[in-house]
């Protein structure tokens, strides 16, 4: 474990130096939680467009499985693990790149982040990625690009990433497969 450990270290600490000063803004408004506005909202219209009144059912859903992956990487995960954050790790004290003097809380085992971006592509790609070929690649490449931003921010090792995102695809297919099945939702004709 103390291997494993050393490895998300030494991996952490490549990826938070390769920052710049070009890139330390960029990164800071890829982290945003409001950065996305517009892209949620274009998602909102395609959920809409293709199940009509039964968006509401669906963002209802959506509500569902941020709840599920946020409360779940905090519960289960930060408040037991207890693993310090890259940020507030005395070992790491002034090795760690910072943008906007941003640190994050105490505890990073999972990433929220990971968590949620992951369960929210991955519903969305079971809603919505049949009728739109290039929306899986997009959506995880989002799900990706804000991960890397929380290493680079310095805020989170790989591992609570990489946790995080399998925490997270795991709520957000639970939850869609029941929604799917449970209340029969189907594209709009």
């Amino acid at each position: 474990m103390n291997a494993l450990l050393s490895l998300d270290q030494s991996v952490f600490l490549a990826i938070n130096g390769w920052n710049s000063p070009f890139w330390d803004p960029i990164m800071y408004f890829i982290s945003g939680k409001l950065s996305w506005l517009p892209f949620y909202i274009f998602l909102i219209y395609l959920i809409f467009r293709n199940y009509g009144k039964k968006g509401w059912l669906i963002l209802l859903l959506v509500a569902v499985t941020i709840l599920l992956s946020d409360t779940g990487s905090v519960l289960l995960f930060k408040n037991t693990v207890q693993r310090l954050r890259p940020s507030h790790e005395p070992a790491l004290e002034g090795m760690v790149h910072f943008v906007n003097g941003y640190k994050g809380g105490q505890f990073g085992f999972v990433s929220s982040h990971a968590s949620n971006f992951s369960a929210l592509v991955t519903f969305l790609i079971i809603f919505l990625g049949t009728r739109y070929k290039w929306l899986a690649p997009t959506l995880i490449f989002w799900a990706v690009l804000i991960c890397y931003s929380r290493i680079y921010l310095g805020v989170h090792y790989p591992l609570d990433i990489l946790c995080g995102a399998i925490y997270g695809v795991l709520a957000g297919y639970l939850v869609a497969e029941i929604g799917k099945r449970k209340l029969k939702i189907e594209f709009r004709e």
